[in-house]
C-alpha cells in the first residue's frame, strides 16, 4: 500500500512539475500587421477579443508588438522569439514568409498564423471559411435592395478577398437569380488596405450604376465605402470585426470573422500544454463566421429577413446549401 502512495504521490508531483514547466514557458505574444490593432477591423478584432478578452480571463500579459512598416516584419517576430515568447500569434497572410524564416530559427517556440498557411511542425495556421458568412450577408443584400444591384469593394486582389466576393455574389444570386453583383478590387499592393478615398470613389461609382447595398472587404479603405453610402443615403456592410456602429442606420450588417475568440482559444490551449500544429480551418458550424445585428442595426432587418438568413445558415451548416470556396479553384460558381 505504502508503494502504490509513493508512486500515486510520484504521478502527482511530476504532472504539478509538467504544468508548472507549462506555465513557465507561456509568454504569449501577438505581431499585428503595420495596419496596427487600432484599424476598427481584422487587427482590432485581434487586439479586443483576443488578447484583451485574454487578459481579462487570465493572469498572463500578452505582449503585443506592431512592426513600423512593411519590411519589419521578420525583425519583429525575432525580436519576440529572442526574448522567449511562445506561442506567437501573426495577424494576416503577408506575415506567411518572415515567419517560415523565424519559426525555423527557433524550432522550440509555438507560432500562430491567421488567414494563412506555414507548413511547420511548430506553427498553427487558422484559416476561415469567409466565403460561408459573405454568403449570408449577400443574400440579406439581396433582400435589402430596391434596384436589384448590390456592389463589393475589395482591398488587395489577391485570392483571399475574391473569396468574400465570390460568396457574396452566391448569396445575392440565391436570393434573386437576376440580381446583379458590382465587384471592385482596390488595388494590387499591400496600399490597397489603407485608400479610404480611393474605397469611396468606388462605391459611388457603383451607387451610380444603381447600387445600393455594397460590401466592403478592404480593411481601412472600407471607411470610405460606408461614408459614401452614408453621403448618398445607401447602405454598407462591414466586415471582420462589428463595424455597425460606425455609422447607425447605413451599416446594414457586418460579416464578422471571431478571430479573436481563435486566438483566446488558442492562448488557452498553449497554456495547458495542449498546443499543436497543422492547419484549422473555421465556419459557421464553430460560429467562426456571421453577420452582425445590434441595436445599431435592429431597425433595417426585418423579422422576416432575419429568419431567412437563420434558414440559409442552417442549411449550409447541414450541408444542404454548398458555397463555392474561389480559393479552391478560382471560378466563382452559382
Amino acid at each position: 500500500m505504502k508503494k502504490i502512495l509513493t508512486m500515486t504521490a510520484t504521478a502527482v508531483s511530476l504532472a504539478l512539475c509538467s504544468l508548472v514547466a507549462n506555465a513557465a514557458d507561456f509568454k504569449p505574444a501577438i505581431a499585428y500587421d503595420s495596419a496596427g490593432k487600432f484599424d476598427k477591423s481584422f487587427g482590432q478584432a485581434v487586439h479586443e477579443n483576443g488578447a484583451l478578452k485574454f487578459m481579462e480571463q487570465s493572469d498572463v500579459d500578452v505582449r503585443e508588438l506592431v512592426p513600423a512598416s512593411d519590411a519589419q516584419r521578420e525583425q519583429a517576430l525575432n525580436r519576440l522569439a529572442r526574448k522567449g515568447f511562445s506561442p506567437i500569434v501573426v495577424v494576416g497572410f503577408m506575415y506567411g514568409s518572415a515567419l517560415e524564416k523565424v519559426a525555423k530559427q527557433y524550432p522550440d517556440s509555438q507560432f500562430v498564423i491567421i488567414d494563412g498557411v506555414v507548413d511547420l511542425p511548430n506553427v498553427k495556421s487558422i484559416l476561415f471559411k469567409e466565403h460561408e458568412g459573405s454568403f449570408l450577408v449577400g443574400a440579406l443584400a439581396a433582400m435589402k435592395s430596391k434596384t436589384n444591384k448590390v456592389g463589393f469593394v475589395g482591398g488587395m486582389d489577391i485570392p483571399l478577398i475574391r473569396k468574400f466576393a465570390c460568396g457574396y455574389e452566391q448569396g445575392a444570386k440565391f436570393i434573386n437569380k437576376d440580381a446583379e453583383v458590382y465587384q471592385n478590387m482596390t488595388g494590387s499592393t499591400n496600399a490597397a488596405w489603407a485608400d479610404p478615398a480611393r474605397g469611396a470613389e468606388l462605391a459611388k461609382s457603383q451607387f451610380s450604376k444603381g447600387a445600393d447595398v455594397v460590401f466592403a472587404a478592404a480593411g481601412g479603405t472600407g471607411n470610405g465605402v460606408y461614408q459614401a453610402a452614408f453621403d448618398e443615403g445607401k447602405f454598407a456592410i462591414g466586415v471582420d470585426s462589428n463595424q455597425n456602429h460606425l455609422h447607425p442606420g447605413t451599416m446594414l450588417t457586418s460579416m464578422v470573422k471571431r478571430v479573436g475568440v481563435a486566438t483566446v482559444e488558442t492562448f488557452k490551449a498553449a497554456e495547458q500544454g495542449q498546443f499543436t500544429a497543422g492547419i484549422q480551418v473555421l465556419g459557421l458550424k464553430e460560429s467562426a463566421v456571421g453577420w452582425a445585428l445590434d441595436d445599431n442595426n435592429r431597425a433595417l432587418v426585418t423579422p422576416e429577413m432575419e429568419a431567412k438568413v437563420a434558414a440559409i445558415q442552417a442549411q449550409i451548416i447541414a450541408g444542404e446549401i454548398k458555397v463555392h470556396d474561389y480559393t479552391s479553384d478560382s471560378t466563382c460558381n452559382y
